[in-house]
């Protein structure tokens, strides 16, 4: 999230590409610009927070990985034009990983969700690149 909010506050423009997969924390870096693109056979995978590995069984723990999620659906929806409930809605999606909670989507559906701008590749994330800087110029 840390790199995500920087990439944010940055007073230049900036553009992002998806290429291959967005997967978690990628999800964040790819809506931290402030234009996006996603090539059409590229995905994007909406879950939960977990973890792997000794956690310790208390409900503060519970009440932790909230609040990360809750940080990372606030930033997503604050970033990107889908809704905060929707954005929730797909990450706790139960219907299509038959062994985990999430939401996989591809191409063109991250852009009817309103996660990703434009469906595009490297010329288009260019050019939107050049036209944002000359826009800055005047």
């Amino acid at each position: 999230m840390a790199i995500a909010e920087m990439i944010a506050s940055l007073s230049i423009p900036t553009v992002s590409l998806v290429l291959g997969g967005s997967h978690s924390i990628g999800v964040p870096l790819a809506v931290s610009t402030d234009y996006s693109f996603i090539v059409p056979t590229g995905t994007m995978m909406v879950h939960p927070v977990r973890m792997t590995g000794m956690v310790i069984g208390a409900s503060q723990t519970y009440e932790y990985f909230e609040m990360i999620q809750d940080r990372i659906l606030s930033f997503v929806s604050g970033h990107a034009t889908i809704a905060y409930d929707q954005l929730k809605r797909l990450m706790l999606n139960t219907e299509m990983l038959t062994r985990d909670l999430g939401t996989v989507l591809v191409g063109e559906e991250t852009v009817k969700e309103g996660l990703i701008d434009e469906v595009g590749g490297i010329k288009d994330a260019l050019r939107k690149l050049y036209e944002m800087m000359d826009e800055v110029k005047g």
